[in-house]
């Protein structure tokens, strides 16, 4: 088990290594997005097996390892797939890393974790506690909070991580569908605001509370007929 944590420890210092070296963070933009349209909707129409598999593993390991730049690459995916493949491949490969980043929290990452996010680990342990996998789905659905910051604190839960990848899959659902479907008109987008309204936002949140009032109306009707 200690030479899988060190092996794992030395893969992640060499990802991060790579993209102080070749700055590939700073390539996340929708600047940059917007100008290699062309050259990258070209690259899919000559090799279209390789150019997806290629971008379902970047955004794969930039999910795992958190790096910033989720919602460019969504974007990303809108623009040369469309809305049907774009939200697929998106969908899989967000989840697929956000359970990769999650057991690594859980399995290399627990004190530091615990450290970084104490308060947020007391809310969400709180939160975990009375809600289950119900808390994990509203808080997917919560543009204010982090998608890094939920993969690292759930590492530290007991969630289950067959339970965490399927709630995490419907919950990021909804904003992987308008992240994408905003990179198949990314004409229209000046600035990344343009992509969440306010009104957007609120149907968020309450789509989000939504299955937690189910739940405790649920509950509640359950106690009264007990």
């Amino acid at each position: 088990m200690q030479i899988k944590k060190i092996i794992l420890a030395i893969s992640i210092i060499i990802v991060m290594i790579l993209i102080f070296l070749f700055d590939l963070h700073n390539y996340l933009t929708l600047e940059n997005l917007k100008s290699s349209k062309e050259k990258l909707n070209f690259y899919y129409q000559e090799n279209p097996l390789l150019v997806l598999v290629t971008y379902f593993g970047i955004y794969l390991a930039s999910a795992a390892f958190s790096i910033p730049g989720a919602l460019i690459l969504s974007l990303a995916g809108g623009a040369l797939f469309g809305l049907t493949l774009g939200t697929l491949v998106v969908s899989f490969a967000s989840t697929i890393g956000a359970t990769l980043a999650m057991l690594i929290s859980r399995y290399l990452l627990g004190d530091l974790v615990k450290k970084r996010f104490a308060l947020q680990m007391m809310k969400i342990n709180s939160g975990m506690l009375k809600e289950g996998a119900f808390y994990l789905f509203t808080l997917r659905l919560l543009p204010a909070v982090p998608f890094f910051a939920i993969n690292l604190a759930m590492g530290l839960t007991r969630l289950r991580t067959l339970t965490f990848f399927w709630v995490s899959q419907l919950g990021m659902l909804p904003a992987t569908l308008v992240y994408v479907n905003a990179g198949s008109e990314l004409g229209e987008i000046q600035v990344i605001d343009d992509i969440l309204s306010p009104s957007l936002i609120i149907s968020f949140v309450l789509l989000g509370i939504f299955p937690l009032l189910i739940k405790n109306i649920l509950t509640t009707i359950q106690a009264k007929n007990t």
